[in-house]
């Protein structure tokens, strides 16, 4: 998890700029609204809109934004349908691909993921290709600098965490679904600052990647977190944290 608790923290650094915020935000809406629209308005009952709530929260949408998000996925207010569609493929050297996406046309965003894939080195698989190599599990950062590793560590396995890498300038925690909201209570009530919060698929293995190999994965993960659809991208590679520096910064 190290690779990706280094690019999940680059990812919300960029995310925090004037020219990404607009995309991160369609983002954050479309999944309010569909967790609106299947689990009710009702936050306290419908734990997919109270995860969608932190992240909203944590990415600083104003509140007026939230609450017309939730109207339209409860048929208050008139809004698109989104299709909910997962998509398997295949990255440099056969790194396991798992895209989320919602949708208004399947059709459309097939075909441009496809051209996403083919121009940086990856091809679309079939349903089930990869699917099975992911287990789905919560999965909690905390930046290393707010706490020691050994205290969040503690806190994190009483309250349930089976696992914590650290990498990326943060601690990533992963627990079952069942104790992912009371890991991340145990460490707020210790005053533990979370960084971020969500529901997100881990890989059973790993592919090491370096060089040409790392930068072309880096750069077509990029551009799929960057198509308008693509909700969240998963991802089995392994790249060493100075790479994704050295990425990040040209």
């Amino acid at each position: 998890m190290s690779g990706h608790s280094k690019w999940s923290t680059i990812k919300r650094k960029k995310e925090k700029t004037d020219s990404a915020r607009g995309r991160v935000f369609t983002k954050l809406i479309k999944e309010l609204t569909v967790a609106a629209r299947h689990g009710g308005g009702d936050a306290e009952s419908n734990p997919r809109l109270r995860t969608a709530l932190l992240a909203a929260k944590a990415g600083n949408m104003p509140a007026d934004n939230i609450k017309k998000a939730i109207q339209r996925g409860t048929g208050e207010l008139p809004g698109v349908n989104y299709e909910e569609v997962q998509y398997e493929a295949y990255g440099p050297r056969g790194v396991a691909i798992l895209m989320q996406a919602l949708t208004d046309n399947r059709n459309r965003t097939v075909s441009e993921l496809r051209f996403v894939l083919s121009k940086n080195g990856g091809n679309m698989g079939e349903a089930g290709c990869v699917n099975w190599m992911f287990h789905k599990r919560g999965l909690i950062e905390v930046e290393s600098d707010r706490a020691p590793e050994d205290l969040v560590l503690e806190i994190a396995l009483d309250a349930g965490a089976t696992d914590m890498t650290t990498g990326g300038g943060v601690y990533a925690i992963v627990a079952p679904l069942e104790s992912f909201e009371t890991v991340k209570a145990a460490l707020e009530q210790k005053r533990i600052p979370v960084a971020s919060a969500e529901i997100t698929m881990v890989p059973q293995s790993s592919v090491k990647l370096d060089g040409k190999d790392a930068e072309q994965m880096l750069r077509l993960l990029e551009a799929l977190e960057e198509h308008e659809d693509i909700q969240q991208v998963y991802a089995n590679f392994d790249i060493d944290d100075a790479i994704i520096e050295r990425y990040s910064a040209a």
